[in-house]
């Protein structure tokens, strides 16, 4: 490749390389393995002969998908000797996420543990039709398939996604104001303040990967949630720290034990209740976060 073709190539990949991130991400649930994915993906565009593509971005999603394919199979097996519950690695996002609705939506904890339940290939497919719009025409060139099969896929994909996401997104304010109330009673221990904001059936789940402790199996129900949090910190007499932050585009809150950075908490709510709450221990995950550079996608 000429030094002229190259810095085409180089201009060409960073002007899409956000979105090429986030589609990989959202494949995988794991900013590291996103990056891995990237690098693969510019050593093939650098030995592409760009005056045989018309249509580069299409070219560099073909290339990203199928290397996150490629990679989605061998880390799904890698998960099956996960120590504890697997969450996906959390992002600190710029609000301008926020503001992208969908993006936020397939972005969030609760969606992305939803996509986990697909195959790799229904999860190509709705990542790639569903959150990016992209053509029937190109995902099939990128996963393989006819657009036929495609379309039958991203059908099936999105019928199994929709019975399992909320009927509705609460808003951007509705979700400030839960996230606020429940540092309050993290913060100050309390056990009602908890139960007037956590839904019956809120769900935690926390990920520690066998480097930090965290509960085995999900937790259920508000009064467990509640015990869980004000008598876990009353027996070990430690201060617990909520400082507001926006993990994967939604309101979530960065943990702070006795002032250490402990963690990252994302919490899904639904009528101003907080339905889910995904807290992510395991030190290798929060390179992202612990680096405080909020993330530009798309």
């Amino acid at each position: 490749m000429t030094d002229h073709a190259g810095d085409r190539a180089t201009e060409t990949f960073v002007d899409h390389r956000n979105l090429l991130f986030t589609i990989a991400y959202e494949m995988l649930g794991s900013a590291a393995d996103a990056e891995d994915v990237l690098q693969e993906t510019w050593l093939r565009w650098s030995r592409v002969d760009l005056g045989q593509v018309s249509d580069k971005r299409a070219y560099l999603v073909r290339i990203t998908t199928r290397q996150a394919l490629n990679r989605l199979r061998t880390v799904k097996r890698r998960r099956e000797a996960y120590v504890g519950q697997w969450l996906p690695e959390p992002l600190l996002t710029t609000p301008d996420v926020a503001e992208d609705a969908e993006l936020a939506e397939s972005m969030s904890m609760a969606m992305m543990l939803v996509l986990e339940s697909l195959t790799p290939t229904e999860r190509a497919v709705f990542v790639l039709r569903e959150v990016f719009d992209v053509g029937y025409d190109e995902i099939a060139e990128a996963v393989g398939k006819t657009p036929a099969a495609v379309r039958q896929i991203a059908h099936r994909a999105r019928g199994h996604v929709d019975a399992r996401r909320p009927r509705r997104r609460a808003s951007a304010s509705e979700a400030r104001a839960a996230v606020e109330s429940f540092r309050r009673a993290i913060e100050t221990g309390d056990p009602q303040g908890l139960l007037d904001v956590l839904a019956p059936d809120v769900v935690l789940v926390s990920d520690g990967g066998g480097l930090k402790r965290a509960a085995l199996r999900p937790l259920v129900g508000a009064e467990t949630v509640a015990r869980f949090y004000c008598g876990g910190s009353a027996r070990t007499a430690v201060t617990v720290g909520c400082e507001p932050t926006v993990i994967n585009g939604s309101p979530a809150l960065a943990v702070s034990v006795d002032g250490e950075f402990d963690g990252v908490m994302a919490i899904s709510v639904q009528n101003a209740r907080i339905t889910g709450l995904y807290y992510v221990r395991n030190p290798e995950k929060l390179t992202h976060v612990d680096a405080g550079t909020p993330l530009t996608l798309r």
